[in-house]
């Protein structure tokens, strides 16, 4: 007599749809996903295993009820599985752009939640009880924080460039220097970008070296403004020369013609006051004569996703008046967590603390070093014999563009294979994104690098515990 497990299944031993919908399994299943979802499903399941059996290779305790129901259970559960889905970030690039850029406070989630949940002023004035505009909620704040006369905000730093190119220099030129014609991630090159704007571009100087006549020159009838642009991604050392915005501001104010800059990353504080590499703030720049300032939301700032354009109040009403304006601006969900990351400059002696992105990039190195220390014995255990784990010194980036060659020193944790070179690399690597909150990390020379600067002390716990699936999944 065979065994049951080689008994084949005919087609006339599957049950229906309707006879499915009816028995007690799909009770749970209607409840979670609708009728809708668990009819299409059962089908999909049905029609699967009746070409199975035609084809006579469908073993009959496939087509037993349970059998059945676990495979239309994780059909359901994995169709219906959030794409968006929290990472450990352990790549060592603080802002990194893939993994979605800063950690907002908890002041700016339970501002969201609240957006989310009730009606808000977005464009309502409770003054007067009128129209309002939605810049109003955040204006009066970068006004503070920057110096500025006046701030618009967009849904990122490349809409900023293109918005204000658009509204200020439509079939006029523009003139930038050849050593700031950068491309960013993304392919998002400043020459592109002016020509999406209708703006022509004229280059000035040459890649490593720029001086003030080479704008001065270039200045004519058609000429709209001057341009410089933060050079994010990359820096030139060596033989070079660049043109200060206070120079080219001097250039340009007998011309009547405005100086805007690009900081890309942007930040409103000296990041040396708690022992980073220095940036030109907003505010220095505003000062030292640009007319407007673009900068973004989600880098330096620790903020959303958001372009900000702050300077000349003449200029930023010419920027809002824009039909492009509208088609960039953001929604109330973005306001709602920049305004209160807005305020949480007003007190930066507390902004360490407050801000997650000051917090993750000030973060000790002798700290991680014991959190690497601890880790190691906790962990090994799940890689068994065929892994090398260690803790080991490392340096961090800042990422986005910020700062880019500069390093912060920390620790983390290094996983070599005992044996199997890349091949095991590679299925421990998988293995680690495979996690119910999956591990990222960086390979270098062979070696799995896992950077603990993003990994804070209320995730350990849970960092740890989903190891222990690891041992099951890298059995050789």
């Amino acid at each position: 007599m065979a065994d049951a497990d080689l008994t084949l299944a005919r087609p006339a031993d599957i049950p229906s749809v309707d006879a499915m919908l009816g028995a007690p399994e799909a009770v749970p299943l209607l409840a979670q996903y609708g009728r809708t979802q668990l009819t299409a499903a059962l089908r999909r399941q049905l029609d699967t295993c009746r070409a199975a059996a035609v084809a006579g290779t469908l073993p009959l305790h496939e087509v037993a009820r349970p059998a059945l129901f676990d495979a239309v259970t994780a059909a359901l559960s994995t169709a219906n599985a959030p794409r968006l889905r929290a990472v450990f970030n352990l790549t060592g690039t603080v802002l990194h752009t893939n993994l979605g850029r800063a950690l907002l406070p908890d002041s700016a989630v339970q501002a969201v939640v609240q957006a989310l949940t009730a009606p808000a002023n977005l464009e309502y004035d409770l003054d007067t009880g009128g129209r309002g505009d939605r810049d109003d909620l955040i204006d009066n704040l970068l006004c503070e924080l920057t110096g500025a006369e006046a701030a618009t905000v967009v849904n990122n730093n490349a809409a900023a460039v293109l918005l204000m190119l658009n509204a200020l220099a439509a079939r006029r030129e523009v003139v930038v220097s050849r050593g700031e014609l950068v491309e960013i991630g993304g392919a998002f090159r400043i020459p592109d970008i002016m020509q999406r704007a209708g703006a022509k571009l004229v280059e000035v100087g040459t890649t490593n070296r720029t001086h003030p006549h080479d704008y001065a020159n270039a200045i004519g009838p058609r000429t709209a403004l001057l341009m410089k642009v933060h050079c994010s991604n990359y820096e030139i050392s060596g033989f070079t020369r660049s043109v200060e915005v206070a120079e080219v501001a001097a250039i340009a104010r007998p011309h009547g013609l405005p100086v805007v800059v690009d900081l890309g990353s942007g930040t409103l504080l000296d990041l040396t006051r708690w022992g980073l590499p220095g940036e030109t703030t907003v505010s220095e720049t505003i000062r030292a004569g640009a007319d407007l300032v673009t900068f973004s939301g989600d880098k330096l700032l620790g903020g959303p996703q958001a372009g900000l354009i702050v300077g000349r109040a003449d200029l930023i009403r010419k920027i809002k008046k824009n039909p492009l304006k509208r088609a960039l601006r953001v929604g109330k969900l973005t306001l709602a967590a920049l305004e209160p990351v807005l305020r949480l400059y007003r007190a930066p002696e507390l902004l360490a603390d407050s801000l997650p992105t000051l917090r993750l990039l000030t973060r000790p190195a002798a700290a991680m070093q014991a959190q690497a220390e601890r880790l190691v014995p906790l962990l090994q255990p799940s890689l068994g014999d065929a892994y090398v784990l260690r803790a080991t010194p490392m340096a961090s980036q800042i990422g986005s563009g910020a700062l880019p060659v500069s390093q912060l020193p920390g620790y983390g944790l290094t996983i070599a294979p005992a044996s199997g070179g890349g091949r095991r690399l590679q299925k421990l690597e998988a293995a680690l994104r495979g996690l119910p909150r999956p591990v990222i990390g960086r390979v270098v020379d062979q070696v799995l690098w896992l950077d603990l600067r993003c990994l804070e002390a209320p995730d350990e716990a849970a960092f740890v515990a989903q190891w222990a699936t690891l041992r099951e999944t890298l059995r050789p």
